[in-house]
């Protein structure tokens, strides 16, 4: 009698062991994500794609109407195309300054995502400290170089589409007067300098350019003053390659043209069409965009990572060519079918090899003394 309570007892709790077992499994190696710079948690393996992307920002943020945000559009149309959403296979994590790359990274390859792209060449460094660190993880760094085999180099031609819009800038200023407003000065920005000063000149070489760097990417207040400065001095059309700080360029130009509907007055964007940015009543000062397709990239990485043919180790740049720069031609009444056949003939150089455009001031130099 004893033999069988025994018996019954020890089946009981071998039953209960191997309930208690199945249901709290795992529960050790559960960490508790802080969102504070994030979007969302760790993405769970939803969807019809067996693999998670996420992206870190630099300073400027998803919403910062440039580079990040177009990156962003870029992953949320290849989460859409593979039946996901965000926190749920793809994701970002929000930087608010370089301090808070590294942590954001880490913080992502904990969470299991299998494609993480740092965007902007201010996450250099720490992507590829992490891409040696992390090597079960892949990684993707957007216009600035990384030497890793988990790791691809996503880069672009900005000189190409700068060159063009300086050619559209020169068909449509009055002054010959033009201003670049640069985020920080650096080898990638000089890009979109040197291609817009040798695209205007090409046009006119007498038409004067005045550069100036804010330093940041997301000081709108400091864009706003540098412009305020440059259309009092009877600059009509300024090029900004800024980040958010560009954002105080359209403001500026928008006072303005509050205040003096009749003034001609412009800004061309960058790396999204911006024409939304220029809207001023029933005017708007965005004359065209330099367009950068970086939501474009995103998804062509993305997808190879999804067919097992992620380029790990390789750069991959993207121009005219590629589908990856182009002029935006959304302002119909500012850019006018003249100046977009002007764009076109000039595009059409750069493509044939007849045209090869300046990147460095350097360059810059030597295509001037040739004009």
């Amino acid at each position: 009698m004893k033999n069988r309570k025994f018996i019954l007892l020890f089946a009981l709790l071998l039953s209960l062991g191997i309930v208690l077992a199945a249901c709290g499994g795992g529960s050790d190696e559960e960490e508790t994500t802080d969102s504070t710079n994030s979007g969302d948690d760790a993405a769970t393996e939803e969807g019809s794609s067996d693999y998670s992307i996420a992206m870190v920002t630099d300073q400027g943020g998803v919403d910062d109407k440039s580079f990040n945000q177009s990156a962003w559009e870029g992953m949320q149309a290849w989460g859409e195309e593979h039946g996901l959403s965000k926190g749920n296979g793809f994701n970002y994590a929000q930087s608010g300054s370089k301090a808070d790359f590294m942590p954001n990274i880490t913080r992502l390859v904990r969470d299991e995502y299998s494609l993480i792209f740092g965007t902007g060449f201010l996450l250099q460094e720490d992507i590829q400290k992490a891409a040696e660190q992390f090597s079960d993880t892949k990684f993707a760094l957007v216009d600035a170089i990384v030497e890793a085999p988990n790791a691809v180099s996503v880069t672009f031609k900005e000189h190409e589409g700068s060159f063009l819009a300086g050619v559209a800038a020169a068909s449509k200023t009055t002054t010959n007067k033009l201003g670049f407003v640069g985020g920080i000065d650096s080898p990638l920005i000089n890009k979109f300098e040197a291609g817009f000063i040798a695209g205007a000149k090409s046009v006119n070489s007498e038409i004067e350019v005045d550069v100036q760097y804010a330093e940041t990417f997301d000081d709108p207040s400091k864009g706003k003053l540098i412009a305020s400065n440059m259309y009092s001095n009877d600059i009509d059309i300024i090029f900004h390659a800024s980040g958010g700080t560009g954002n105080g360029v359209f403001n500026q130009a928008k006072d303005i043209k509050q205040n003096d509907p009749e003034r001609e007055i412009w800004v061309i964007g960058v790396d999204r069409d911006q024409h939304e940015d220029g809207e001023i009543n029933d005017q708007n000062v965005t004359l065209t965009s330099m367009i950068k397709r970086v939501d474009v990239a995103v998804q062509e990485v993305a997808n190879m990572l999804a067919n097992d043919q992620f380029p790990g180790g390789e750069i991959l740049e993207f121009g005219i060519e590629e589908e990856g720069i182009a002029i935006a031609e959304t302002n119909t009444e500012a850019m006018t079918e003249e100046i977009v056949n002007t764009v076109n003939e000039w595009q059409e150089k750069i493509l044939n090899g007849e045209i090869e455009v300046p990147k460095t001031r350097e360059e810059l130099e030597t295509f001037e003394s040739s004009l």
